[in-house]
């Protein structure tokens, strides 16, 4: 699994982790309601384990990009610091909204 592939699987396992509260919160901001949005709070039981499987691909996503040893000949993409410099800014571009995402549940009554 590439980096690229990580981020992107922890991003879809934050917004699982968040789904009991950033998703009704939006939903009501957008003026959607209704007593169906109660529901999605059954999704809450499951929040530790997405939040889980978020850090696992967060953290295999670092080592990827900062661990690993970058095996690659000279005139491929993954040789250009260049290309390298974009991976690490998007990874961090990335974590910080997915870390915003997986505390929220915590200030989330400060919103209701």
């Amino acid at each position: 699994m590439n980096a690229k592939q990580s981020l992107v699987a922890s991003a879809l396992a934050a917004i699982g982790a968040s789904a009991c509260c950033v998703l009704p919160l939006i939903l009501l901001t957008l003026g959607i309601g209704g007593a169906w949005v109660a529901q999605l709070t059954k999704l809450e039981p499951y929040r530790p384990v997405f939040v889980l499987i978020t850090l696992l691909f967060l953290i295999l996503a670092w080592r990827k990009l900062y661990r690993a040893p970058q095996a690659c000949e000279a005139n491929k993409p993954c040789a250009d610091e260049r290309v390298i410099a974009r991976q690490r800014m998007l990874f961090w571009i990335t974590t910080l909204p997915l870390g915003a995402l997986l505390m929220f549940p915590w200030f989330a009554p400060y919103f209701y």
